[in-house]
């Protein structure tokens, strides 16, 4: 290690804060609102705010010490263990304005601390072990303020600091520009199947006299005029009412045979958000649900369902067989409609609520029975339609994957070099 570094704790460096005890009886679902950072809010690196709680911004000066940063390094301290890592995760530009909540702490480097290194030093597995190890409380797990000040470590001058930060911090800037790009495609997508197949805005807008919106005149002339009565109520004519059973296969028959080695996918990186799986493992396959590519995973069970569990696989080889648990509701499209079709499907508020309206069991233990999909309608294009459709999103399926194999690169790159820089093993001028 470099002579030039010297051995100190947290504590010495940073500064730190645990939050306020805002009143869930005040939350607020007002547009006139601040998002609140609770522990729910914060995975591994990065900041998530679906189910987000938020507080009147008319008080937002009351709590102004509360307020969060860019760049502040914000830990969970109630049940701050997942398989994965530690939840903690650095405040973008794009999280602001937040206030910041009891059970979570805000660390933000002092003068001879880089708070930009401060998050890699967080993320580093010293500072998760040291967690790991003082982690007290049996049901709910927890962390203190004077815990998180006592971790040692070693501390390089300012501008290697500085250096290092800069590297790690091109790889995950670019990881968080294919997030949000893959964010953008998907919501491109999303918001086509509602309007072709739920909405049928195209055939609205015909049957007003009106051009579809930012429709070519090609795609615009295979939708009808004009509505028909069915079981599924009014739907373009020419189209067909189907129950979801027969437009989708539910679980469709698979082939593993038992000890066979395959590629593996667990319900925790089945995502929340977007349709990449976040880890695919090789495993012995015993028993679980099995799939192949372009098939659509939906978990059944609470709370997974209503967190939105849901992926689409596209990291096999043709065919190539693998599985997961025994949780996932599996859907294979049939002809003509295209495989991406199912995912949109799932990621469709309609079905989601048919799915959490029919779940059964007891509480905290309450599934979907596969059977509930036979009193789900849809409205089935005729196959020029779904040609066209699949025409249209597939790219943006295809690039997504894209972005994300190179994420998870770059995300091994990452995470290969951060130990090595923050011990002194390696030094940024040797990158170059």
């Amino acid at each position: 290690m470099a002579g030039e570094w010297e051995d100190t704790t947290l504590g010495a460096e940073a500064d730190l804060l645990t939050g306020f005890p805002f009143k869930s009886e005040r939350y607020t679902d007002s547009a006139d609102s601040i998002p609140l950072v609770r522990g729910d809010n914060i995975v591994q690196s990065a900041m998530r705010w679906d189910g987000v709680k938020r507080w009147p911004l008319s008080e937002r000066g009351e709590y102004e010490l509360y307020e969060l940063r860019e760049g502040d390094v914000v830990l969970a301290m109630d049940r701050p263990w997942i398989e994965a890592g530690l939840k903690y995760a650095a405040i973008s530009k794009h999280d602001l304005p937040c206030l910041l909540v009891q059970r979570t702490a805000r660390l933000r480097g002092g003068p001879r601390l880089d708070t930009c290194y401060l998050r890699y030093l967080v993320g580093s597995l010293e500072f998760t072990q040291h967690i790991h190890v003082i982690t007290t409380g049996t049901a709910v797990p927890h962390i203190s303020g004077r815990q998180i000040k006592d971790f040692a470590f070693a501390i390089p001058p300012l501008h290697e600091q500085k250096s290092i930060a800069a590297v790690l911090g091109a790889l995950d800037d670019k990881i968080e520009l294919n997030r949000r790009m893959n964010a953008t495609l998907e919501a491109v997508a999303r918001a086509l199947f509602q309007s072709w197949f739920v909405d049928f805005d195209p055939v609205r807008a015909k049957l007003d006299g009106r051009q579809p919106f930012r429709m070519d005149e090609a795609t615009a002339a295979l939708f009808p005029a004009s509505f028909q009565d069915s079981e599924a109520g009014h739907i373009p004519r020419g189209w067909t009412a189907q129950r979801l059973p027969d437009a989708i296969e539910v679980n469709p028959r698979r082939t593993l045979k038992s000890g066979t080695m395959a590629p593996y996918l667990d319900m925790k990186n089945l995502p929340t958000q977007g349709h990449s799986a976040e880890k695919v493992i090789v495993r012995e396959f015993s028993s679980g649900t099995k799939f192949q590519t372009g098939d659509t995973l939906l978990a059944r069970i609470t709370p997974c369902l209503e967190n939105g569990k849901t992926g689409y696989v596209d990291f096999l080889e043709e065919g190539q067989v693998g599985w997961g648990s025994t949780e996932y509701i599996v859907l294979v499209p049939k002809p003509p409609l295209p495989p991406q079709f199912g995912y949109l499907l799932a990621r469709s508020d309609a079905l989601r609520a048919h799915a959490i309206q029919n779940m059964t069991g007891t509480s905290g233990r309450q599934r979907v029975p596969s059977e509930c999909f036979n009193t789900f309608w849809l409205a089935v294009p005729p196959p020029d339609i779904a040609r066209r459709f699949d025409e249209l999103t597939a790219p943006l399926m295809a690039k997504i994957k894209v972005n994300s194999t190179q994420s998870r690169t770059l995300a091994t790159l990452r995470n290969t070099l951060l130990p090595k820089l923050l011990s002194g093993q390696l030094s940024v001028a040797e990158l170059f």
